[in-house]
């Protein structure tokens, strides 16, 4: 979905510990992935966002927020969408080595939209 003229709008369901996170870097870019996270999955769908903070991230953490934030369409378009399941369960696949350059591509802040308990 493109929404302002040359971005797109992408959603991340996220727990409480990388919210915080995002909340340090001043609602502005995502944390560096941990080792054993070698790919930053956002997702282009906010009904798809919803399940997972609602349904995984708050059975694992307590709680489950979804956010969204645009990126610049030009620059995203490198990732290919990747269907993760049924017909809307649609991601980007982002390398951990390349967040920190998805992160300068981000507009504006990350905004968190939903909250789960």
């Amino acid at each position: 979905m493109t929404s302002q003229q040359g971005t797109r709008t992408l959603w991340r369901p996220t727990g409480p510990k990388e919210l915080d996170l995002v909340r340090e870097l001043n609602w502005r870019a995502w944390p560096p992935r941990l080792p054993e996270q070698p790919i930053f999955y956002p997702v282009l769908n906010e009904d798809y966002a919803v399940r997972i903070a609602r349904d995984w991230n708050v059975k694992h953490d307590g709680v489950g927020f979804v956010t969204r934030f645009e990126v610049e369409v030009e620059f995203v378009s490198r990732y290919p969408v990747q269907q993760a399941g049924g017909q809307t369960i649609l991601e980007l696949w982002v390398p951990a080595e390349e967040l920190e350059d998805f992160n300068a591509h981000i507009i504006g802040e990350i905004q968190v939209i939903h909250e789960f308990r």
